[in-house]
């Protein structure tokens, strides 16, 4: 029996492909008592709840953690689609706040990506590339429908 599961546990066996072909890769992450913990140990940190939701602030929260994860798959799709176009993304800086909030009877989410575009990359070259980038970002097409995501080019 794994740790921490009961005997009566139901178990939901998820297929290990991805709604458009086998998985090229599978992050594991627990939580637990405080604390999160990749399979390799490479991420290890606290948890705590934010203030501002009645929480000591000491130590990370999930939205932190969703922020750092969309802005790097962001940048790394909108690096991607820049190299199929041929135009240099290396200056991209790609910020992503999320918003937690009161929805019915539970939470909600709300994310704002803020993408610093360089001077070359200026105008509808830029805007885009920024497009495009939301269309093929994990991300982006796991939170389409599901909360609002504002794109905003700076």
């Amino acid at each position: 029996m794994e740790r921490g599961r009961s005997p009566a546990a139901t178990t939901v066996h998820f297929c290990e492909r991805t709604s458009h072909g086998r998985a090229l890769h599978r992050a594991t992450a627990n939580g637990r008592e405080g604390r999160t913990v990749s399979s390799d140990g490479q991420l290890d940190l606290a948890l705590a709840m934010p203030p501002a939701l009645g929480g000591s602030g000491q130590g990370t929260n999930p939205e932190q953690l969703f922020a750092a994860g969309y802005a790097a798959c962001f940048a790394s799709a909108l690096g991607l689609v820049g190299r199929q176009a041929k135009a240099d993304t290396s200056e991209v800086s790609v910020t992503a706040e999320v918003s937690i909030g009161k929805d019915g009877a539970g939470f909600g989410l709300a994310v704002t990506l803020r993408v610093e575009l360089p001077e070359s990359l200026a105008g509808e070259t830029g805007t885009l590339l920024v497009k495009q980038a939301h269309e093929v970002c994990p991300y982006s097409r796991a939170t389409r429908g599901n909360i609002d995501v504002d794109l905003v080019i700076e």
